[in-house]
């Protein structure tokens, strides 16, 4: 289940000890990657070597995105801020007009969004052999765009589709936002103003409110005061053209009003975000493949993650139980650090932990050019050049 973590993160604890500054990062990182399969590990694991990758919020903010807790972050800024529950969304018609109306806002400038450097420097390390999967906590897409070829799990879904509560049908979020925009033409014209003016050029939280606006991770932004009791949104149209079977054997009802919005008079016919919502439970397969994903590599570095939703800390805490190698470039503390760490041996240089307090955009690119000095021969596999071609 995807639970938020509340309280304190302690501080960041560097190691080795010169990872303190991006030269010293830089060098332990490649020293990490390219190590040779740690001792600690049981001999029936089956690993091959390479390192999994764990993503959060933290990797997508040179991008222009607002995350959770980082030193711009929503929950570092706005101590009241409260994501939308999964039993909220599903249960009450003025949540989802409250979520529809600020998504839509929020929209633009996240599909806009590109992948950064780091995204990319990702890609480059698959190609050469030292990553062998991504799991993502985030939701924006950008690690399936960056590096197709590259095995990725998002962990807690995607914004790029909407899927029917009750029937499954699925729908590409650019064509929802569409029709949001044609049931709800004031807000629209709003829209149009905001982006005139440049009002959601940034996502930083300081920069937006200072022009009326709060900004949240996930596209989510707030206009203080606005009331959102007028916004409607669309029904599932496969739901409206043949109602489901609702769990107690009766037929749902699926209405619309006379311009196509969801009636609350419905039953059925609710679409959500592909995403993985706060209380929601994450897909047994999806839960397996991370684990699997765990087990089959021979350490795990954590990029851009305090750890603080469950899902995530609980892959590197298998981690740590099977002696895997755990290395964190984040910014700023992480949940449970302290145990991952407590035991790393003296003199360690990187290759056994790592623990850096950078940006992976700065940081992640060097790494590359810096592993791309010791020459195809330190991946621990060695990819042939032809097939180090992504489409």
């Amino acid at each position: 289940m995807r639970i938020p973590y509340t309280g304190p993160l302690p501080p960041p604890i560097i190691v080795p000890g010169d990872a303190n500054t991006p030269a010293g990062a830089i060098s332990a990182l490649a020293r990490f990657l390219s190590a040779p399969r740690s001792p600690r590990l049981p001999r029936s694991s089956g690993s091959d070597g390479r390192t999994v990758l764990l993503t959060g919020a933290g990797i997508s903010v040179a991008s222009g995105l607002a995350d959770y807790r980082g030193t711009g972050g929503t929950y570092t800024l706005n101590k009241t801020y409260r994501p939308i529950y999964y039993n909220e969304f599903i249960s009450k018609h003025e949540a989802r007009k409250r979520y529809w109306a600020r998504s839509f806002l929020g929209w633009t400038n996240l599909h806009k969004a590109k992948p950064n450097a780091a995204h990319w420097a990702v890609r480059d390390l698959g190609e050469r052999g030292y990553i062998s999967d991504v799991i993502t906590q985030n939701v924006d897409s950008f690690h399936t765009l960056a590096h197709p070829r590259l095995p990725t799990l998002e962990l807690h879904g995607y914004l790029r589709t909407l899927i029917c509560i009750q029937c499954g049908n699925q729908l590409p979020r650019k064509d929802f936002q569409q029709s949001l925009s044609s049931l709800n033409p004031t807000w629209a014209g709003y829209l149009a103003e905001l982006l005139e003016t440049g009002a959601l050029d940034s996502e930083h939280p300081e920069e937006r409110r200072a022009k009326g606006l709060k900004s949240n991770p996930d596209g989510d932004v707030d206009v203080p005061g606005a009331s959102y009791t007028t916004f409607r949104y669309p029904a599932c149209l496969t739901c409206l053209k043949n109602p489901p079977i609702l769990p107690d054997g009766s037929r749902s009802i699926v209405q619309i009003d006379d311009d196509g919005a969801w009636s609350p008079t419905s039953t059925a016919g609710v679409l959500k975000p592909a995403v993985v919502m706060f209380g929601e439970s994450i897909a047994a397969s999806a839960k397996v493949a991370a684990e699997k994903a765990i087990d089959q590599a021979s350490r795990i570095l954590v990029v851009g993650s305090s750890l603080a939703t469950y899902s995530a800390w609980r892959l590197v805490k298998r981690a740590k139980e099977r002696g895997m190698p755990i290395g964190v470039l984040n910014l700023g503390g992480v949940r449970g650090e302290e145990s991952f760490f407590a035991d790393t041996p003296a003199g360690n240089n990187g290759t056994l932990a790592v623990r850096c307090s950078q940006t992976a955009d700065t940081i992640l690119p060097s790494v590359v050019r810096n592993l791309e000095l010791l020459g195809p021969e330190a991946a621990p596999v060695h990819i042939p050049a032809k097939q180090d071609c992504y489409v």
